[in-house]
């Protein structure tokens, strides 16, 4: 009978019902088109509002509903917007908005936080708009920080004339409260650096006396921007996740992540650096060998492509970054959403969700494949052991499509092929010694997003911030 053929795919409960297994599970997707995507939950539903006012929302993390696609009059999230934000758009001298963040607040409402950018300059504006729906309409409160103050305009909010090289780029904001209930702003892109600045819990503005708040990287225009904070319960660290490099398909965008156990920092990487340390001594000597050390680095440009041509329709993204993460405190899952381009397709982008895994030192992991509704599990030594593509996220800034390499993970433990070395599991976690380096992460199952099957994957993480994945071929 076709049940008993299937009966490896099945659980059999004792009351006769059956529950599929993972195998026969087959997701599907439908994105969205949004840009710097940050993420908020209310209720059941998630919302990521980007850059252009771009909004999606989601029950799943899979199938995604396009809320709003732009700037415009009679738009629904701000529906009077050129009245509504005159004063930061002259500013800024643009017409349009750059990534936002929204967060409710004590007082049960929505604090949406905008910013707009003349955008070949830091001449920015940042301000808060308020709602009692999270789609809004929301209705501006005001403008709270400025950047780029030209001769005869009056001092920064440092007192002093704006400098770009050391004062921030006010956009890219991130609200969040830390464990003790303080509520916080960390904001910046290329310019000065990466801010943080507290926030009053009652008004979401500014508290006085701090102008442009505390420094926790960057500087001298590095290419490092898109701040995001999450606290992890688990390891009472704060992590500070970064995109270095440009967001179009030649600039090489990737993300990366550094630590702290307080929000305001000092953040260090996994090799101990301080990250007030990454600037590079200006613009146009290149700033990006000085800063490319730095930090954990999650994934950059990858494709799974082995050919010498790079085939489109083979899984690889071009530039992902500027990310969001969320922890979901009912199933202890880790998520991190972001935008990315993809091998062949020129400026196309699209939202993508992918789980985060702690290793056993408490460093982020980042699953291979978009979330399909998967969970962690501690798989057996049969079903890791088998044939790889390996792919090697190095700390090189660079718009190259990194591809990947051949590995076999051996019954005996031992690593053969491109990379050669040992392994070995314990639960769900995983240790590798590839060519001397030493790298820890997790093992899982996950939906190939090209070749639309259930395979075994590992993503694990090298004592220098440098991750790898495995995906295995030979299940």
């Amino acid at each position: 009978m076709k049940i008993l053929l299937m009966a490896t795919l099945f659980l059999i409960l004792p009351s006769g019902c059956l529950v599929l297994g993972i195998e026969d599970n087959i997701p599907s997707f439908r994105w969205a088109t949004v840009h710097d995507p940050s993420v908020i939950k209310a209720g059941d539903t998630f919302y990521v509002f980007g850059s252009h006012l771009q909004i999606a929302k989601s029950n799943d993390l899979m199938h995604w509903t396009q809320v709003n696609v732009g700037v415009y009059n009679n738009n629904p999230i701000i529906p009077n917007i050129f009245t509504e934000l005159k004063e930061t758009f002259e500013w800024a001298e643009t017409n349009t908005l750059w990534a936002p963040h929204v967060i409710q607040l004590q007082d049960g409402r929505y604090y949406f936080y905008y910013c707009a950018c003349r955008g070949d300059s830091p001449r920015s504006a940042m301000g808060i708009a308020v709602s009692d729906n999270i789609e809004g309409p929301y209705r501006n409160l005001g403008i709270i920080l400025r950047s780029g103050y030209r001769p005869g305009e009056g001092m920064c909010e440092e007192g002093v004339p704006y400098d770009a090289r050391i004062h921030p780029n006010v956009v890219d904001p991130h609200v969040f409260y830390d464990k003790e209930g303080n509520l916080w702003m960390v904001y910046g892109s290329y310019s000065g650096g990466i801010y943080i600045l507290k926030l009053d819990p009652e008004t979401g503005f500014p508290l006085p006396g701090q102008g442009y708040g505390k420094k926790l990287t960057g500087g001298n225009h590095s290419r490092i921007e898109g701040p995001f904070i999450l606290y992890s319960p688990d390891t009472d660290y704060y992590y500070l996740f970064l995109s270095f490099g440009g967001l179009d398909y030649r600039g090489g965008y990737n993300i990366r992540v550094a630590r702290s156990k307080n929000p305001d920092g000092p953040y260090y990487d996994a090799e101990g650096r301080n990250m007030i340390d990454c600037y590079g001594p200006s613009f146009l000597e290149g700033n990006d060998p000085y800063i490319a050390p730095f930090g954990v680095k999650l994934v950059g440009n990858f494709t799974l492509s082995e050919g010498n041509t790079i085939d489109f329709r083979v899984f690889g993204y071009v530039s992902p970054g500027h990310n969001s993460a969320y922890y979901d405190p009912k199933t202890g899952k880790y998520f991190i959403f972001f935008h990315t381009r993809f091998p062949g397709r020129g400026e196309t982008y699209q939202l993508r969700v992918h789980q985060l895994f702690l290793n056993e030192d408490g460093w982020f992991v980042m699953a291979p494949f978009p979330y399909a509704g998967e969970t962690i599990e501690d798989l057996s030594f049969q079903e890791i052991a088998g044939e790889y593509q390996l792919l090697i996220h190095d700390k090189e800034m660079t718009n190259e499509i990194r591809k990947p390499v051949r590995i076999a993970l051996n019954p005996d433990g031992t690593v053969t092929g491109a990379q050669t070395g040992e392994w070995e599991k314990k639960g769900h976690y995983i240790t590798l010694k590839l060519e001397g380096e030493i790298y820890k992460g997790v093992t899982l199952k996950q939906w190939h997003y090209s070749e639309k099957k259930w395979v075994t994957v590992f993503s694990a993480l090298s004592q220098k911030g440098v991750s790898v994945w495995g995906i295995k071929t030979s299940e």
